[in-house]
């Protein structure tokens, strides 16, 4: 074999790993010091290292990102696309997108996956909320008060009442 043909990432390497691990227990043991008040003597040094300490500690971290949502079950990242598709477009609330997620007539996801989805969804239920008061306002030419009930209502959308409250307050802003 030609030299250089056949060599691993150096990402894939054991020896890398461990001067990682080795570089962020100093990195994160020297924070410990300078905590004291006390700078090293070496300062300059120190801050020489410091952008490859730095370098060393953002790989590490995207590493051990990328496997964190590797182990993610498909079933759990496809009820959180679901859940902010809910979101995003139809304007739903925190229930009523949990309750979507579950049903056997849609999407029927397990409890866990929805958990996760719920847990992990980014969402402004208040602006949701003004939205969808924003629509019945709208196209059914519904009263405040008819909204903020259909905004509540186990039937209906699920927002809470603050959520349904701050849709109102701001529904002519």
């Amino acid at each position: 074999m030609a030299k250089g043909t056949g060599k691993k990432p150096i990402f894939k390497r054991v020896w890398f790993w461990v001067l990682v691990v080795l570089v962020i227990g100093a990195v994160g043991g020297g924070s410990q010091a300078d905590k004291g008040g006390t700078k090293p003597a070496s300062a300059p040094a120190a801050t020489s290292e410091t952008a490859s300490d730095a370098n060393a500690r953002a790989a590490a971290s995207e590493a051990a990102t990328e496997a964190a949502e590797e182990q993610v079950p498909t079933e759990y990242k496809s009820a959180l696309k679901k859940a902010e598709s809910y979101s995003s477009l139809m304007h739903m609330s925190k229930q009523g997108i949990y309750d979507q997620l579950v049903s056997e007539h849609g999407e029927q996801f397990s409890a866990e996956a929805a958990e996760y989805a719920m847990d992990n969804l980014e969402a402004d239920w208040n602006a949701n909320a003004l939205a969808k008061a924003k629509t019945y306002q709208d196209t059914m030419s519904m009263s405040p008060e008819a909204i903020r009930d259909q905004l509540t209502s186990e039937y209906g959308e699920q927002f809470t009442q603050d959520e349904a409250d701050y849709a109102i307050e701001h529904l002519d802003d």
